[in-house]
């Protein structure tokens, strides 16, 4: 049987050959999952031996890791704005920028806004992370996937929130009005997804491909959100690295006021946040509304 220390040495050498990044917190991660230990742990025990059967599901998994398959998706979860959510291949893998992203909807939102909408919400990441925060907020979380929304059910039902979901694309099911909208919509071109990175890769292309320019959902987004929001409600995204400019002026065609970009912790601005302008009602709601009223 092999020592704790040998293990490492010997998987972090094999994931560099294979071009893995971090390989030795990436293998450091894996031997811990398969001896159910924290990884810090293996510090203190690097002088014990790894019976026969652990190695040989620690094998398996380095192969997989050195295949490309997501490090997430082996170990089944990820940690998120310090809540443990179920990560596969159903949706996109939960990721550090998009903590930043809830991080500042929180601090722009002083008091629990009343009705909270994560469109395109995958494994749930954004929308459960809020509703957590804002207990007493109806939280909707929607996506075009059935397979994302059964993660992100999965991921509910794991931290005990009380959200409804949707299957919808975009506000194609969308009622009613919202005090805050969220979105991690695709955004990729599609050009460019080939050159993505073997990890990147095994995310579900749906959740990826954002037409020609990478735009082209999150401009039809923009558009169809506005007779979903209240006066003064505030509308957050999550952008590709050279996107944030160009959506802040598509914002400010479309209506919205206070259209800004906000930096993620590497300074790449890939947030924009905007404030929905004041509320028009179609004519004919106004006019449905007083004949009910019986002022006609």
């Amino acid at each position: 049987m092999k020592l704790i220390l040998e293990i490492i040495q010997s998987g972090t050498a094999y994931l560099e050959k294979r071009k893995i990044e971090e390989a030795r917190l990436n293998m450091e991660h894996l031997l811990a999952h398969v001896l159910h230990c924290r990884r810090l742990d293996l510090y203190l025990r690097f002088g014990e031996s790894v019976p026969e059967p652990d190695l040989v599901k620690l094998r398996d998994l380095l192969k997989r890791r050195g295949e490309g398959e997501p490090l997430q998706h082996l170990l089944g979860t990820v940690e998120f704005c310090g809540h443990e959510f179920v990560s596969d291949h159903r949706a996109l893998i939960p990721r550090p920028e998009t903590e930043t992203l809830v991080e500042m909807i929180l601090k722009k939102c002083p008091s629990a806004p009343a009705r909270v909408l994560d469109m395109a919400t995958g494994s749930g990441c954004i929308g459960l992370s809020l509703a957590k925060a804002w207990p007493l907020s109806e939280v909707v979380l929607a996506d075009i996937s059935e397979d994302a929304l059964d993660l992100a059910r999965l991921n509910a039902s794991r931290l005990g929130c009380n959200v409804k979901f949707l299957r919808s694309d975009l506000f194609e099911k969308i009622t009613g009005t919202f005090d805050v909208i969220a979105a991690n919509l695709p955004y990729i071109p599609t050009a460019e997804i080939p050159t993505l990175s073997a990890e990147v890769q095994r995310d579900p292309i749906l959740a990826l491909d954002g037409g020609p320019d990478g735009l082209r959902i999150v401009e039809r987004f923009l558009k169809d959100a506005l007779a979903h929001l209240n006066t003064g409600a505030l509308i957050a995204l999550e952008l590709g690295h050279d996107q944030g400019a160009p959506v802040v002026t598509l914002c400010t065609e479309l209506g919205y006021l206070n259209a800004s970009t906000a930096a993620d912790l590497a300074g790449i601005h890939r947030f924009v946040f905007a404030v929905a302008p004041q509320r028009v009602v179609p004519e004919e709601a106004v006019a449905e509304i007083d004949e009910v009223a019986g002022i006609e």
